[in-house]
């Protein structure tokens, strides 16, 4: 055949189809995300995501200690507290568990990077991601609350804001807050793309965040809308946002690649609690190989244009690095 086009020239051997790589990527890039429970001596596995923990603050540093020797030096905290009340109160108390969470982690793993998911599901009795006024999430008046727990855990420690509630503002209001309070070093991680998705299942058991009624999709946006996401990502960064979130990952790349090109800022993409209970499954059935889908999954994001990927499998991936079978 007189063909000098040849594509397959660069996929001879591994050594060179590493050299060629389109998509790089390395341990830097990931988070951990972290459930921390009010107790002690606690280390329950969650049952519908196999190989993940609660852990009580006392129990944090074995898995802080595992992460840091793969490699890993960022977790993302979600709070699990041992009271509820109507407008969740535990999430802005200097005894909060994420706030002494933080005071305690610091002290241990100074050299760790923590990232705080801002929210009040895990904290209402309601289970909504904010304050209701009847049946409805007030936006506004959630602001201030929002606000509130940013500042409370920059205070406790925290190296960067993650607010996910979806309410309209509160980018800036949380920038606002931290500024006036020189914390304006502070940056915030948005979730600024979060889908009302069936993926979030898994992580509502988790928390103990599922809603007590209704839904959340006056807040979270509509699977089916890809401008909005553009419109919301935008908005965002005019707020203040440092750096911005996709949510979930694995059914939005389209989403994420055009978010990555529109905006100036590092984006991420959260790999949720559904896509990693769904691979655990699928692996323990036998229908897949682990580890491959893992790592396809990861590179897929990070092609798509994802710099930051949030990941429970983020352990696994450190590894399959260190072993040259991704990055």
């Amino acid at each position: 055949m007189d063909m000098i086009q040849r594509p397959r020239r660069l996929r001879n051997n591994s050594i060179l189809r590493k050299m060629v790589r389109e998509t790089r990527m390395d341990k830097s890039s990931l988070v951990y995300p972290v459930f921390i429970k009010g107790g002690v001596g606690i280390e329950e596995e969650i049952k519908s995501m196999e190989g993940q923990f609660r852990y009580s603050i006392d129990r944090l540093p074995y898995k802080l200690e595992e992460l840091a020797k793969a490699g890993i030096d960022k977790v993302l905290l979600f709070g699990i507290p041992e009271e509820k009340d109507e407008c969740g109160s535990s999430a802005f108390d200097d005894n909060g568990i994420i706030q002494k969470a933080l005071r305690s982690l610091k002290m241990q793993f100074p050299e760790m990077y923590c990232i705080t998911d801002v929210c009040m599901c895990e904290y209402t009795s309601h289970g909504h991601c904010g304050i209701l006024n009847g049946d409805k999430v007030d936006n506004d008046k959630t602001l201030e609350y929002l606000a509130k727990i940013a500042l409370s855990h920059a205070e406790a420690g925290a190296d960067m804001i993650a607010p996910s509630d979806m309410m309209d503002g509160r980018i800036g209001a949380i920038r606002r807050m931290l500024d006036s309070n020189q914390l304006e070093h502070i940056p915030i991680m948005s979730y600024a793309v979060k889908y009302a998705s069936a993926f979030y299942g898994p992580f509502r058991e988790a928390a103990g965040s599922a809603p007590a009624f209704g839904d959340r999709k006056t807040y979270q946006m509509d699977y089916h809308n890809k401008r909005e996401a553009m419109k919301e990502a935008l908005l965002d960064i005019e707020e203040g946002a440092d750096i911005i979130m996709v949510k979930p990952a694995l059914s939005y790349h389209d989403v994420i690649n055009e978010v990555s090109n529109a905006v100036q800022v590092p984006v991420a993409a959260y790999s949720v609690s559904g896509e990693y209970a769904m691979v655990k499954a699928a692996a323990k059935a036998g229908f897949i190989n682990e580890a491959d889908v893992i790592c396809e999954m990861a590179t897929g994001a990070y092609r798509a244009g994802a710099s930051i990927y949030i990941t429970y499998f983020a352990n696994e991936l450190a590894r399959y690095m260190d072993e040259g079978r991704i990055g």
